[in-house]
């Protein structure tokens, strides 16, 4: 029997699993935490990895390896692959002046969606190579190369030699800003754009199933991916499949051939871990939003849906802006409660108007993707969040149709796992692994829910105002 391994090195751990490369059937698994923060030296990504690794039962039987990562995030390297400052990650804001200020450069979002798909903000990895270069000049100075997580990750399994060795994939790289999933191929000259005149080195992009190398145990390195991609790849989404993704960040992404090319820049178009296009809409705000709520209420998870499903909202809405947000770009806005009255005053109304305002932010993701020539043959629905009984069972009245919600799982390094199947096997698509039961709920549609929400998400402007 054959092994595989997948990593996942997220925002706040690091996962791993170990696979058989045929059925996919789960060996073993580790996992090992992440510091808190949006500023991250690399080298506590490497350490967590490693623990992860060898809780895992280690390397030494395992014949092929590919990481999935956190996408966007900025990773610096001088002439000697030493890194040169923290990594910033997706979810800094401290990069969306600099985004205004790209799109505006290049002649606005219609510019940037024709060269590369994606409309620069604070969280895409262009952003922040712009920061850098405003406000710490010394550092973009010493910066020979720019990669991102995954591509560190990978790199570093392979033995860091230098950085001429790094590689990337379609799917991390589309999210730079400075690479086009349609064509598949840097623009340099965005790249110069961002860093004001500085050429750094990139990685390679290698083809979805390429082996780029190997780790010291002689295990087969795979190109690896970002999140995302990784997570459609271990869902086996095709064409037509919707991915609703409820962690740290809300994703609805769609499996497509088609290349998007949104202007507004509220539909970002990425490319999947196959060869295909995988256009997602990306907000700030997902699975903390129950968090948050929770501990307001001071209950559990599992009262917190208790109480949502206890009663209708009555139009109670919450805007559920806690962090900014990035979709639509609003990173300086706040969350905000709205109709707010006498009758509304009690912990299951607001628990039901965290759950309907997270739902309502993410069926708006599926509208965007819809105007841009995305189908929709089935939905499915993974991520801490969708463990809530309360958002299963109110997200397909949201969403306007049937959720399928895959068992929970660590889909990311599953993804990762099944590409370096894929590696180690060839061919032209990834190893057919079998598929776990897919619960389906049900409900009939609420668009008064969502109408309520629309007339009040977009007071949202940075100050919290109620109505």
């Amino acid at each position: 029997m054959a092994l595989v391994m997948g990593v996942d090195s997220s925002t706040q751990s690091c996962k791993v699993v170990v696979r058989d490369a045929d059925s996919g059937a789960l060996v073993r698994e580790g996992r090992a935490s992440h510091p808190d923060g949006t500023e991250i030296d690399p080298r506590h990504w490497r350490d967590a990895m490693h623990t992860a690794v060898d809780a895992a039962g280690g390397l030494d039987d395992v014949a092929a390896v590919a990481v999935g990562a956190q996408q966007h995030g900025m990773v610096c390297l001088d002439e000697d692959g030493e890194v040169v400052r923290p990594a910033l990650l997706w979810n800094d804001i401290r990069s969306a002046d600099a985004a205004r200020d790209l799109v505006a450069e290049l002649g606005g979002g219609q510019a940037w969606a024709d060269a590369v798909g994606v409309v620069p903000v604070a969280a895409v990895t262009a952003s922040k190579v712009r920061w850098l270069a405003d406000h710490e000049p010394e550092n973009a100075d010493r910066t020979a190369a720019v990669c991102l997580p995954h591509d560190w990750l990978t790199w570093q399994l392979g033995g860091a030699a230098n950085p001429d060795a790094l590689v990337t994939d379609r799917g991390d790289a589309s999210g730079t800003g400075y690479f086009s999933a349609a064509t598949g191929e840097y623009r340099l000259d965005l790249l110069e754009l961002a860093f004001r005149g500085r050429r750094p080195r990139l990685p390679r992009v290698a083809s979805p199933s390429e082996r780029i190398g190997t780790t010291a145990s002689g295990a087969i390195l795979g190109p690896g991916t970002g999140d995302n991609a990784a997570a459609a790849l271990a869902l086996g989404a095709g064409e037509g499949d919707l991915v609703v993704s409820i962690g740290t960040s809300g994703v609805v992404s769609a499996v497509t051939t088609a290349t998007a090319a949104d202007p507004s820049g509220l539909v970002a178009g990425f490319a999947d871990a196959t060869g295909r296009q995988l256009p997602l809409v990306c907000t700030l705000n997902a699975a903390r939003v129950l968090d948050a709520t929770a501990r307001l209420l001071g209950v559990d998870h599992d009262e917190l849906s208790r109480l949502a499903l206890s009663t209708a909202s009555e139009g109670l809405v919450m805007v559920p802006y806690l962090e900014g947000e990035r979709t639509p770009n609003r990173p300086d806005a706040t969350g905000a409660v709205h109709g707010l009255r006498l009758g509304t005053s009690t912990p299951g109304h607001l628990a039901r108007a965290a759950v309907e305002g997270l739902l309502c932010s993410l069926a708006d993701g599926i509208d965007h993707l819809r105007d841009q020539g995305a189908s929709v043959r089935r939905v499915l629905m993974v991520g801490g969040g969708a463990r809530s009984e309360a958002v299963r069972r109110l997200a397909p009245a949201i969403f306007g149709m049937p959720v399928d919600v895959p068992a929970p799982g660590e889909y990311v390094a599953d993804g990762a796992a099944r590409q370096a199947a894929w590696v180690l096997a060839g061919g032209a698509e990834p190893p057919v692994w079998s598929v776990a039961d897919r619960p389906r709920y049900e409900a009939e549609p609420t668009p008064d829910v969502r109408a309520r929400y629309a007339e009040v998400r977009d007071l949202t402007d940075g100050v919290a105002r109620n109505t």
